[in-house]
């Protein structure tokens, strides 16, 4: 995406608003051979330090990482950047936060950046969380007194109070983190805020302070925003830009678009588990007109939907019933499908071959990325409270993906209608 394609997607009502960060072509590349990699640096020092023009083209083992970035971001906006592994968010962000330097475009910050990228990492194990807590402030620049002021609200931010005069060696992974996100957290009064997964922290208690935490500072800064979360990007982006192989695939002021796009690219895999004893096959997903559809097809929010497939019961050992779970696209059972009959029972099946049609009802799940798991147990095993012995267990199947005018957090979306008295 070119600058001025870029700077004719932003609301006029963000002209007036400074831009804090300006990115122009940049581009990374990386060898995937050590040797060939220590060598070809040797190179580009030498050619850097005498002054030659440097030769940009790919050597033999090297690949772009990042490929010809172009962006502009202003305070108070919150950009979602989004992709598959290996997409190049995180090299991106490196170079942001000056940890490398890019190969080839230029890179502008305009005021104080913070980075909260691989927390606690910085953390010396011999020494206590307290005396870990002054080190890294100085290192972010600040005075004993100034630290000494914050000290108490990065304690108790981190809920470590018990373990803070502990070597850091002695924390738990989880401890590690949630203490470098605090002096993080507390500290930095950034201009520009890098954030690099920062919310897999701790427990669902944690995350929600974290979260609140980044909220106060993101109208203040200009906020880049590393996640594989739907969920927090949905959230906290005001934009959304999607890489794929280094490159930006879409550069979306809707988050729900880029998202939207990131699904797209997704991939979900099939996996089957279980005795062989009984199988799933031709399985399909129905429109209310009974056409199917292909695996991969987009619905709208409100459309209605059933199943069909076949069950092939081989030589049980005993009667087997089935069920259904819908997936989230991070395979999160979102919807669970107990196979009943008229009566509300659960159905048993023996050894045959069985033709199921099973509709759906409405579609009310949020927009995103789905598949359905089926699974197939003993029935004498199962009760109320587990699903008993399993025969087979397939997953990722016949992904779809829903449409919607905008991505909640939530995954059912049921518009309701208010008598206002």
């Amino acid at each position: 995406m070119t600058q001025t394609s870029l700077n004719s997607t932003l609301h006029a009502s963000s002209d007036d608003r400074e831009v804090l960060v300006r990115v122009e072509n940049v581009s990374k590349k990386f060898c995937r051979s050590l040797k060939k990699s220590l060598w070809y640096g040797v190179q580009d020092i030498a050619a850097e330090v005498t002054g030659q023009k440097t030769d940009h083209a790919l050597r033999p083992d090297e690949f772009w990482a990042v490929k010809d970035v172009s962006f502009e971001l202003r305070r108070g906006e919150c950009l979602g950047l989004i992709g598959r592994n290996g997409a190049g968010k995180s090299t991106l962000l490196r170079m942001l936060n000056g940890l490398i330097k890019p190969d080839r475009g230029r890179i502008e910050l305009n005021g104080r950046v913070g980075g909260l990228i691989a927390l606690g990492a910085g953390f010396n194990p011999t020494l206590t969380g307290r005396e870990n807590v002054y080190v890294n402030g100085s290192v972010l620049g600040l005075s004993k007194a100034e630290i000494d002021a914050k000290f108490e609200e990065i304690v108790e931010f981190s809920e470590l109070e018990e373990f803070i005069d502990a070597p850091v060696q002695s924390y738990s992974s989880g401890m590690n983190v949630r203490l470098g996100f605090s002096v993080a957290a507390v500290l930095l009064k950034p201009d520009i805020l890098l954030l690099d997964e920062v919310l897999a922290v701790g427990d669902i208690n944690f995350q929600i302070k974290c979260g609140r935490r980044i909220r106060e500072l993101a109208p203040h800064s200009a906020v880049i925003f590393v996640s594989h979360s739907m969920y927090n990007v949905s959230w906290f982006c005001s934009r959304v830009m999607v890489l794929s192989n280094g490159e930006i695939l879409q550069d979306a002021t809707n988050p729900a678009d880029g998202i939207t796009k990131y699904l797209s690219i997704t991939e979900i895999k099939q996996e089957t588990s279980g005795t062989g004893e009984a199988t799933i096959s031709n399985f399909q997903l129905m429109q209310d007109s009974g056409l199917p559809v292909p695996e991969n097809a987009r619905f709208s929010h409100g459309d209605k939907l059933s199943v069909e497939f076949e069950i092939h019961v081989k030589t049980p050992q005993s009667d087997v019933k089935i069920f259904l779970v819908i997936l989230d696209e991070s395979n999160n059972g979102v919807v669970y499908l107990p196979v009943k009959d008229g009566l509300g029972d659960d159905i048993v099946f023996s050894k045959g071959v069985f033709r199921l049609s099973i509709p759906l009802g409405t579609l009310d799940l949020n927009a995103g990325r789905y598949s359905f798991l089926a699974a197939i147990v003993d029935a004498n095993t199962s009760g109320s409270t587990n699903y008993g012995s399993t025969i087979l267990r397939q997953q990722g199947i016949h992904p779809f993906q829903v449409a919607g005018e905008c991505y909640s957090s939530a995954k059912i979306v049921r518009p309701v209608v208010a008598i206002v008295k």
